[in-house]
């Protein structure tokens, strides 16, 4: 329990750094502690050490994990997700980071209608074009947002990307550019219910990187809870 409180101090110290090398302000990125296959005591020990928001990325784990938390944690959804399991979310979720497609969107201004709600999401972008990856085409990118734009009980604040792995940081940069860039280029549309104010990018390995290219919401898992056992 006292590593997570060091790796949490660490890990905004170094969050701290990257913005002054950047010249961003700190107050401009927020460390989303990713707690997937983690337990609930994981989770409050890191709350109690000042962390605030968590992001999970299974959707039934979640629904199992999450009633066993007390401490007021901010949860976030940041992995794939399927259209007929949207329900288990609604309402418990402050921002889903992996909107796809419009089908997806539709269903989760569905949910969110029926507690007559609005939740904010991230347009997720398949910035490396890899099969393997959700995410829509940048190239399909503006006519995905003008669309998804239109649902009621949606917030559109920003993008996400899932970059090719490398062990090198420096080769993940010009997708974490691209993905600012792409940003830019929604925002000039001045589309109505549409803030490209988050770009949520990078994880553990690079997210000194992304904050130099304009990260507001930085995924840190493996670096504040050690390596993850496979999923339960």
């Amino acid at each position: 329990m006292d590593d997570i409180a060091a790796n949490i101090e660490k890990i905004n110290i170094r969050i701290e750094q990257a913005c002054r090398k950047a010249e961003r302000h700190p107050e401009e990125v927020r460390l989303i502690a990713v707690s997937k296959v983690k337990p609930a005591e994981l989770i409050e020990a890191a709350y109690r050490a000042g962390q605030k928001l968590f992001g999970e990325s299974y959707v039934q784990e979640f629904r199992d994990k999450s009633p066993l938390v007390t401490a007021p944690v901010e949860w976030h959804f940041i992995g794939g997700l399927q259209s007929n399991k949207v329900k288990y979310l609604r309402g418990k979720v402050a921002m889903i980071h992996s909107v796809d497609r419009l089908s997806l969107a539709e269903e989760i201004s569905r949910q969110w209608g029926k507690i007559d709600a609005t939740v904010a999401i991230t347009v997720q972008v398949n910035v490396g074009d890899e099969l393997t990856k959700s995410g829509c085409a940048p190239e399909e990118l503006e006519d995905l947002i003008k669309a998804v734009a239109q649902l009621p009980h949606l917030k559109v604040c920003g993008l996400m990307c899932l970059p090719p792995h490398s062990d090198d940081p420096e080769e993940v940069r010009p997708f974490f550019r691209q993905l600012r860039e792409l940003a830019e280029q929604v925002d000039r549309l001045q589309l109505p219910n549409v803030e490209m104010t988050e770009l949520s990018m990078g994880m553990s390995g690079d997210f000194e990187v992304a904050i130099e290219e304009g990260a507001t919401l930085v995924r840190v898992g493996t670096a504040i809870f050690g390596a993850r056992s496979k999923r339960p």
